[in-house]
């Protein structure tokens, strides 16, 4: 069973970092694709940044020059070093990766880290 476990979330305040990790564990031939995504309260689930196998990296243009999206293939792991934080970062951010677990391709989320910024 394929599971991906967030960490690194909390309370900061306005202009403080904090950085997210998500590890992929169980039966995995290949990660694909890695994203972090974040809802807060009310809206839609929103895709924040991702990577691919090569390290092509891809932004929303709200986090643009403030978070840093990276990778560990050994350890399956996909990191978000967020700097600068706003209170309109707070929300659940969630990690989503593409694994090949044996012969599938499947689409995974991680159940979400709480980051809340105060001002």
């Amino acid at each position: 069973q394929v599971q991906l476990v967030e960490s690194g979330g909390g309370l900061v305040q306005a202009g403080e970092s904090l950085r997210l990790s998500c590890a992929a564990s169980g039966r995995i031939t290949g990660i694909g694709t890695m994203a972090w995504y974040r809802q807060a309260p009310g809206k839609q689930r929103d895709l924040v940044a991702a990577i691919t196998s090569g390290r092509t990296t891809n932004y929303a243009d709200s986090v643009k020059g403030r978070f840093t999206i990276s990778r560990d293939n050994a350890k399956n792991t996909v990191y978000l070093q967020m700097n600068s934080l706003k209170p309109e970062d707070t929300a659940v951010y969630y990690c989503n990766a593409g694994i090949i677990s044996t012969s599938d391709l499947r689409n995974y989320w991680g159940r979400g880290t709480q980051v809340t910024v105060s001002s």
